[in-house]
């Protein structure tokens, strides 16, 4: 979050990052019939956007503000609030990828490279819980008694770079991997289909064009560096005729 006007470059920038490791990843052949039949595959479980699954009410006001920050609204696309990254964000920690289901979780632990991604002991959902209480204490103890959701943006902002730069430091965790963590869940919550709480009515597919989840392409493959005004489908939509 070098420049907040830069923001949303940078996200875009990470979800076409996103997209070349997808398409470039190895193909594999299948031999003989296809491994499914139609109607036999289990669908994904929508997010019940209903009521909040992890955040408790104070959380759940900082990370919306702080999400709102990552990628502010401009005239043309709500922002990562109205997006519905914190939405997203609060499924997440309250399923299998908040209590780091399916990773070896025993020590030891080491400092590791970055590309070696988490290191620690702390699952996401516990850093995200430890990360909350930290900040707002420092808010507090920094802005005369004021937690970071009613700060002024440029406060909010200057918490955000601290964070990602390691010159905030929150107590029993670390600010920098949870800025990170931070920013790549309001990613997803940016682009994931909406089914998973983000992405409310599509509009991080719209920004950037995106025909969504649709079945067949074919008619579309030799149409080369050209707008296909399609409106997305998420997995979830009517389909189109």
């Amino acid at each position: 979050m070098e420049n907040t006007d830069h923001t949303r470059r940078r996200v875009l920038a990470a979800g076409a990052a996103l997209a070349a490791s997808v398409t470039g990843a190895r193909a594999e052949t299948v031999v003989g019939a296809l491994p499914w039949e139609p109607g036999a595959a289990s669908a994904p479980r929508p997010l019940d956007t209903s009521r909040w699954h992890f955040f408790t009410t104070e959380e759940r006001e900082v990370v919306e503000a702080m999400v709102d920050r990552l990628i502010p609204p401009d005239p043309q696309t709500p922002g990562g609030k109205d997006a519905g990254c914190a939405v997203y964000i609060d499924g997440q920690l309250a399923g299998d990828f908040g209590s780091a289901a399916g990773l070896y979780m025993t020590g030891p632990f080491e400092k590791g490279l970055p590309q070696q991604g988490p290191q620690g002991q702390p699952t996401p959902a516990e850093l995200y819980r430890t990360a909350l209480k930290s900040l707002d204490l420092y808010c507090r103890g920094r802005f005369a008694g004021e937690g970071f959701a009613v700060l002024a943006a440029a406060d909010q902002d200057m918490v955000l770079i601290g964070l990602e730069r390691g010159t905030i430091a929150l107590a029993g965790t670390d600010g920098k991997e949870f800025f990170e963590l931070l920013l790549q869940n309001t990613m997803e919550g940016f682009f994931a289909d909406p089914l998973y709480g983000g992405n409310r009515d599509m509009v991080g597919w719209k920004m950037i064009g995106f025909p969504g989840a649709r079945y067949d392409y074919r008619a579309y493959v030799a149409q080369h560096n050209r707008a296909l005004d399609l409106e997305p489908v998420a997995i979830f939509s009517r389909p189109l005729p």
